[in-house]
């Protein structure tokens, strides 16, 4: 005997009321909006139980979103035939609709019954993510283990948000998988204690982020305010961030990884713009993690503004790599030397070198070819010549060169700076630089892509 209308809607309800009791369904509703999530294959099978990842779209503090999240409940998550199946669906519908792809990783790996078949799925799914890199951004959140080739999938995507007892690795032994080891190694952008907070970290990158890359950068309905107290001389990297940033928008990346430099995205007068703060000697983990930072800004029109108080590199091959993102990213650039710029900083990151549309400078700031220490002796050591006290006479001289020729003042009068400010005018500053530059458009020369140190 046939099952009628009514038993087969009390079949569909006993099925969706199961599914929603399951792990994979409370993360998707702390991520999307409620109410706004709809499945796409829900009834797939994998073998003979229900296929081992839940996919869909949504919307995410209202952009919308397409996304999957691996069910650890089946089958370990393992990766098949009919999971990869319903996630290449996903990044060929987000590729046709230019909407983001944030991802839920929960899978112990492949299924390895499926042997050739399995490796092809992963293969399909790496060709497909790589295809849709550049054209919308991709999340990955990490909440379980994710190794193997899922871990380069999960790696290969914008950015990477786990959970404290989140493991991320390509060794299938599952050494060196901790959330931690990946936020060492500059894999994991944003770390956070419970699956709870990684998923609403998730939730404001999102909203940070364009929709895809023929879409300028997002802007928020009403214009916000940076209560800050008004900057002074010598403020640190992260007062200068609070400082031009409207209040409680600043999201920082990578904060364990590439200590001499500060990346995030904060908005500005509700204008999303990418932030870049060099400081110090800058170490090869801190070229490599900006140089990314701002490649993800211009791939997506972002603007970058970029805070530059540092003395040197401290790596040939990554200052190259820093120097080439630079020159080659056409998006909007403004930077502000807070303190020194000596040498291949400043043309790296600051001036004509770096194709920075505006560069300004505090009045304080000391912008030099070289280091003040060496040009001064280079040029006038004639002068310590009899002196009685050879190290305080050069400690003066040193002083005296970056008030006078490394002056901000010197470089402006030669072209070199846009226009020498004071601390307290610089969130002003660079909101209407950026409200002036937001038409900007560049053609260049047809090419697949420049050939940088990587």
């Amino acid at each position: 005997m046939g099952v009628d209308g009514n038993e087969k809607n009390e079949l569909l309800k006993d099925s969706r009321d199961a599914a929603g009791n399951k792990i994979v369904q409370k993360r998707i509703s702390l991520l999307v909006d409620q109410g706004t999530f709809q499945e796409l294959d829900a009834f797939a099978k994998s073998g003979d139980h229900a296929a081992e990842a839940v996919t869909g779209f949504g919307y995410i503090n209202g952009c919308p979103a397409y996304l999957f999240a691996q069910d650890g409940e089946t089958d370990g998550g393992a990766m098949s035939k009919a999971q990869a199946n319903k996630i290449r669906k996903i990044y060929e519908l987000a590729l046709k609709t230019g909407t983001p792809v944030v991802g839920i990783y929960d899978s112990i790996g492949g299924r390895l019954a499926e042997g050739g078949d399995m490796l092809a799925a992963y293969g399909e799914i790496l060709r497909t993510s790589n295809n849709l890199s550049g054209v919308v951004p991709q999340i990955s959140v990490v909440l379980g283990p994710c190794i193997g080739t899922s871990a380069l999938i999960a790696a290969g995507a914008d950015f990477v948000v786990m959970s404290e007892k989140a493991e991320l690795t390509v060794e299938t032994s599952g050494e060196n998988s901790s959330a931690e080891e990946a936020e060492k190694l500059g894999i994991c952008h944003i770390l956070e204690k419970t699956e709870e907070d990684a998923i609403q970290k998730a939730r404001e990158l999102i909203a940070a982020l364009p929709q895809n890359n023929l879409e300028g950068a997002p802007a928020a309905d009403l214009l916000g305010d940076c209560s800050a107290e008004p900057l002074a001389e010598g403020a640190d990297a992260y007062t200068v961030i609070s400082s031009i940033a409207d209040d409680h928008t600043f999201l920082e990346l990578s904060r364990n990884f590439g200590a001499s430099v500060v990346t995030g995205f904060a908005r500005l007068r509700g204008l999303s713009a990418g932030i870049v703060a060099l400081k110090d000697t800058i170490d090869a983990d801190s070229c490599s993690k900006a140089a990314r930072f701002v490649r993800f800004c211009d791939a997506f029109s972002l603007p970058v503004v970029t805070l530059v108080n540092a003395k040197g590199f401290a790596s040939l091959r990554e200052a190259s790599k820093l120097s080439s993102t630079y020159s080659e990213a056409t998006t909007v650039k403004v930077t502000v030397v807070t303190g020194e710029s000596y040498g291949p900083v400043y043309i790296a990151t600051a001036g004509r070198g770096a194709n920075a549309d505006i560069t300004m400078a505090w009045a304080s700031a000391s912008v030099s070819p070289i280091s003040p220490a060496a040009a001064a002796m280079f040029q006038w050591n004639d002068r310590l010549a009899g002196s009685t006290d050879p190290i305080e006479d050069r400690k003066r001289l040193i002083e005296e060169y970056k008030t006078t020729q490394a002056s901000p003042l010197s470089a402006a009068a030669d072209g070199y700076i846009e226009d020498v400010i004071s601390p307290d005018e610089t969130r002003d500053k660079v909101v209407r630089q950026l409200d002036m530059l937001s038409g900007k458009r560049v053609s260049t020369l047809p090419k697949k892509h420049s050939n940088i140190q990587l």
